[in-house]
């Protein structure tokens, strides 16, 4: 298979589909592989790395959609990338649809198949491909939670651990998923007051063994919440619903019970966020302010450190990219159920049934 991997184009994106190692791995197989000169500049692998793994290096995207019969991206394809895809052609990206109608149609009216990371599933039913990302989230929403508590960039003026004398700030996370745990991870190791929010009472009772006395536990219930984002200083919101758009936990209402410059950092804003008051922002410009309130709400967390994400990332995406390679997208689909839990559009019609309950589009399952 004829295999392409464009350079991001998503504002301040400096990750990778594929890096010279995960290249190397898929030419061992016998496949072709044509790389978009620079793609994989933003984590420090020139093009010479690519071309000594066996790589094509082409002088811009077109000649990698042109010359491919497999995308392999990070982020979901832009408006004229969309515009570059071919009836049949595999897309292999992230794409968090149920938040975004102009992509699905634009995706659909392309004729491609797209199969997307953050709906392909595991054996037990967790999100492997998510799984890295969020990992990276969960642990990064700390350290720019900390960061925007600081009276210099318009927060409470609070450290996060605190000080002897002082108590620890007061730290809110709503779910306890990956992102989550990872998330209490890094706010325990700096001695914050941690409280984890779930409405899975086995999950909430795993966290409290795997945590012992560092963290506290509470059901997600309405009121809850409300108390939590009152009191809490950081309020991290790390809520999933497998291709579904994130359900709203924190109203605008709850907003004015909370301390003048907390935070609130909205991991889930790829799937339109938990806060009602979030709205998407880019490392250019990645916060702003609702009744004194920071919001911290970049789509693409992870690309700030994206040398670190783009080799966890290829480290699950690869077996899944060799299979679509091997087989070719339908056979692999066919033989591994939890890749085809991975297919969001294909013909022009959706295949992922909470992404068309998302976006209030005609569900097609494959073969119906």
């Amino acid at each position: 298979m004829r295999i392409g991997v464009p350079k991001e184009i998503k504002v301040h994106e400096y990750r990778v589909g594929l890096t010279p190692a995960s290249v190397a791995e898929l030419v061992a197989h016998g496949h072709g592989l044509f790389v978009e000169t620079k793609a994989g500049q933003g984590i420090d692998c020139p093009d010479s790395a690519y071309e000594k793994a066996g790589a094509q290096i082409l002088p811009d995207a077109r000649s990698v959609f042109d010359s491919s019969d497999m995308i392999v991206k990070v982020k979901e394809p832009q408006p004229q990338e969309i515009a570059m895809l071919r009836p049949g052609q595999i897309l292999f990206t992230y794409l968090h649809l149920a938040a975004d109608k102009d992509q699905a149609i634009g995706l659909m009216k392309s004729g491609a198949i797209c199969i997307a990371y953050e709906t392909v599933t595991a054996n037990n039913g967790s999100l492997p491909l998510l799984k890295p990302m969020s990992e990276v989230a969960g642990r990064m929403s700390v350290q720019v939670g900390a960061h925007y508590l600081e009276k210099e960039q318009g927060g409470r003026g609070v450290l996060l651990g605190g000080v002897p004398g002082v108590a620890p700030t007061k730290v809110a996370i709503l779910g306890g998923g990956v992102s989550g745990v990872n998330a209490a991870q890094m706010a325990t190791g700096m001695r914050a007051d941690v409280t984890i929010y779930d409405i899975n009472n086995d999950r909430l009772a795993e966290l409290d063994m795997f945590f012992s006395s560092q963290i506290k536990t509470a059901y997600a219930s309405r009121a809850a919440i409300a108390n939590a984002v009152k009191e809490a200083e950081l309020v991290i919101g790390a809520v999933l619903v497998p291709g579904a758009a994130a359900p709203k936990l924190v109203t605008r209402e709850m907003l004015g019970t909370m301390k003048r410059g907390s935070v609130l950092v909205d991991i889930a804003i790829d799937q339109g966020g938990c806060f009602e008051t979030s709205h998407p922002t880019t490392h250019a410009d990645p916060v702003y302010k609702v009744d004194g309130i920071i919001h911290y709400c970049v789509a693409n967390m992870p690309g700030a450190v994206a040398r670190t994400s783009a080799f966890a990332l290829n480290n699950a995406t690869l077996p899944f990219a060799l299979k679509i390679a091997n087989l070719g997208a339908e056979e692999a689909m066919r033989q591994d159920p939890n890749l085809a839990n991975g297919l969001n559009v294909s013909e022009g019609k959706i295949r992922h049934e909470a992404v068309a309950e998302a976006l209030d589009l005609s569900y097609e399952p494959v073969g119906a």
